[in-house]
């Protein structure tokens, strides 16, 4: 489907023309002229998928079609991360390039000064907030902030922000919000917490769900089965191979994160740790190097799987596995982006091995797993399956990864 079908205003159409957008994606082609339409909305949909424009160009459209210009805000994005929040606001930016719609971010991490110009922004007249769950209710406890003409309402990977523990946000600020509204809710995954979320603030919405996307064909995806000792030597060995030259680690925990940027110091690769306990000025200096390639390794938690957009990764380790067979697809997409090839790396220790199952039968592939490690750190545990859950053969006798014949 393209974009001229779906009749935009010619400001909107401008800058679209403008960016080079074409073609819809499936999510954009299916959930713009529900949007259109004034229809509430519950999308499932993964990063990647063009979501973001999907939500974002039917409100610009609604936006540069209503008369007259006002100082309260009519639409509110509520996504999980500060670095989520900053990629809407900036593609509200390129695609209202035309229009006279405004935007701001509200996130905290910021000094005082950043804090104090986001509610001078807010005072003066804004069409859409981009805010982060906790920064906003900051602001309604101020009282500078005045949702009670919102007329859309927007939930991004609103997933992730029940695991992170934004319920209680949520629905806090719902609560402050005009009932008569249109609402959107945008997740990755729909688990039942998600359902009952959009059962409570959703009026009889349409759904929408497309099938979680599989890695890209160029990600290069192998396992190495290791004790937990054999984890961080077996990684310095790799980031010394010469062999990549940017590099996403993925660890489980933020204290994880802090140990293996110290443990990593003396590498060739420079590298630098990514985790919320940074000030946002320094999260958005290690992002700008990192892109810059000044910084060429970069560890941090599943955050760093939606929450940043850098092309051009050679490399992700997953380091622990994770815990949602999801965020493992969400995670090795960070390479292999616009139909270039990267490599994908799973460190599986014995407690992990299930886990790594249910990622396999997920992503409908067998991946290629060995416990044959660099010869000074000894043999990693044979991989074992799960034989009432996952059926298909397995790691064999000869410490390599045995296709099925005809697969």
């Amino acid at each position: 489907m393209e974009f001229n079908q779906f009749n935009f205003h010619p400001t909107l159409k401008e800058g679209l023309d403008m960016m080079g957008f074409t073609n819809a994606t499936p999510i954009q082609a299916e959930a713009i002229p529900k949007i259109l339409d004034g229809k509430d909305l519950i999308a499932c949909a993964q990063t990647g998928t063009g979501k973001t424009a999907a939500f974002v160009l039917p409100i610009l459209n609604k936006l540069a079609s209503s008369e007259g210009n006002s100082k309260e805000v009519n639409t509110l994005i509520i996504a999980p991360t500060r670095e989520l929040a900053q990629q809407i606001d900036q593609q509200i930016e390129g695609f209202s390039y035309f229009t006279n719609a405004s935007s701001i971010a509200i996130y905290g991490g910021g000094d005082g000064a950043a804090w104090e110009q986001q509610k001078k922004a807010i005072r003066q007249g804004v069409d859409i907030l981009v805010a982060t769950p906790g920064r906003l209710i900051a602001l309604l406890n101020s009282n500078d902030t005045n949702l009670s003409h919102i007329k859309h309402l927007i939930l991004d990977e609103a997933d992730r922000m029940l695991d992170m523990g934004f319920s209680d946000d949520i629905n806090r600020i719902v609560k402050q919000l005009p009932t008569n509204r249109q609402t959107l809710l945008f997740s990755a995954t729909m688990p039942p917490k998600i359902k009952k979320l959009a059962s409570a603030i959703l009026r009889d919405p349409e759904e929408i769900s497309l099938a979680i996307s599989k890695p890209a064909a160029g990600i290069s995806q192998k396992a190495f089965m290791t004790f937990d000792g054999q984890k961080t030597p077996l990684l310095k060995f790799l980031l010394g191979s010469g062999r990549f030259e940017t590099v996403i680690v993925f660890a489980g925990t933020k204290d994880k994160v802090k140990s293996l940027e110290k443990e990593l110091k003396g590498l060739d690769m420079p590298q630098k740790s990514f985790h919320s306990d940074l000030e946002q000025t320094e999260r958005e200096e290690i992002m700008r190097d990192f892109r810059a390639k000044k910084i060429r390794v970069l560890i941090g938690t599943d955050i760093l799987s939606r929450g940043i957009d850098v092309e051009n990764i050679s490399l992700v380790v997953n380091y622990d596995v994770p815990g949602d067979a999801e965020d493992y697809v969400h995670r090795i997409g960070r390479t292999a982006r616009a139909a270039t090839t990267g490599e994908a790396i799973t460190f599986v220790n014995e407690k992990d091995m299930e886990k790594f199952n249910r990622i396999e039968e997920l992503i409908e592939k067998e991946v290629i797993k060995t416990n044959s490690l660099p010869n000074q750190l000894g043999d990693g545990p044979e991989y074992q399956k799960n034989a009432k859950k996952y059926k298909k053969p397995g790691f064999s006798r000869k410490k390599s990864f045995r296709k099925k014949k005809n697969s």
